[in-house]
């Protein structure tokens, strides 16, 4: 079995009927994908195609894809966005696996674990320079500025969430605008690239663009809610770091605004201490005080909003995919 064939089996059915509108052009861009996870030195290679591996649901490429369709058609540009986008996206996954000292992803062992921390930082940036290769090909101000953008985006939100670490007074407005820049503004360029190419007016691209950025942030919503529930060998990743790294998300923040001033401390108090018991303690606090509850509620308010940006497009399964995009955020536990 090829590794196109092995991630493709990794891909959920859900997920895949998704797809369908596209899954030709799908099939194409993993093609391509595993073209640029390549390299003729022997040890660059195993470190590309294990970050091939790592790669999971292909969802940037999709919303590129799914976009374009949706507003008249896919070009060649769509594909080289497809990819870069990946790229990217997996470029920041391997860098995020050293930040938070992660060991599996995907069910595999992470590059950080199977090599070190500077062959994962390197990894990331050589991919980050395929991109850089590739939006440069496209010969296009546009995809350049707009990935641009987004990558300076991911940064900011990413040096913010390092500022905030083991700050438990967090607030939800600061918490959102985190994963806005280090999530959501990555979706929303993939959604503005794929209108774009597609020769969309200037107001569909907008309205693409904020479909992208509330699913992008209704989708790390989800994932902190899975990183505090969810159990490693079904979700495939380490789970947990973000409370080892002391990272406020959004569950934590409802409960720790919940509970009374001795609760909280006691809480703070022991969120402070180094640990892996940290899921386990909360987990009874965060039901009894419904932040669970609140966190889902919060994303499902997203995607609703998200699928109201959709109007602006005709009817089309490319449409119907993007609203059913927003279901399947919510609803994952993967």
């Amino acid at each position: 079995m090829s590794i196109i064939d092995k991630h493709r089996e990794s891909v959920p059915d859900n997920l895949r009927a998704i797809y369908a509108p596209v899954s030709r052009e799908m099939e194409a861009v993993e093609g391509l994908l595993q073209k640029e996870f390549s390299s003729e030195d022997s040890f660059i290679d195993r470190l590309a195609q294990h970050g091939f591996r790592l790669g999971g649901k292909r969802l940037r490429p999709a919303l590129v894809l799914l976009s374009a369709q949706a507003c008249g058609g896919i070009c060649p540009e769509h594909f080289s966005m497809a990819v870069t986008t990946e790229l990217i996206h997996t470029a920041t996954l391997i860098h995020d696996d050293v930040l938070d000292d992660a060991t599996m992803r995907r069910h595999l062992d992470t590059v950080n674990a199977l090599w070190d921390n500077e062959a994962s930082i390197l990894l990331g940036d050589y991919f980050l320079a395929r991109v850089m290769c590739m939006v440069g090909a496209v010969g296009d101000a546009y995809a350049c500025q707009t990935i641009g953008e987004a990558a300076r985006k991911m940064c900011e939100g990413e040096l913010r969430q390092i500022e905030s670490r083991g700050n438990f007074d967090l607030d939800e407005e600061k918490y959102l605008r985190i994963i806005a820049g280090k999530t959501a503004s990555l979706m929303a360029c993939c959604c503005r690239l794929g209108a774009h190419y597609a020769g969309a007016e200037p107001a569909v691209c907008d309205a693409l663009d904020s479909y992208g950025h509330k699913l992008g942030v209704a989708f790390q919503i989800a994932d902190d809610v899975l990183d505090l529930l969810g159990e490693e060998e079904a979700v495939g990743k380490s789970l947990g770091t973000d409370l080892l790294k002391q990272k406020a998300t959004l569950p934590l923040i409802r409960l720790l605004a919940a509970v009374g001033e001795e609760d909280r401390a006691k809480l703070t108090a022991a969120l402070a201490e180094n640990g892996n018991h940290h899921r386990d303690l909360l987990r009874p606090w965060l039901q009894r005080h419904d932040a669970i509850a609140y966190s889902r509620e919060r994303a499902r308010r997203f995607t609703q909003s998200a699928r109201e940006e959709l109007a602006v497009l005709p009817d089309s399964p490319a449409r119907d995919s993007l609203v059913g995009l927003a279901d399947f955020v919510v609803n994952r536990n993967l």
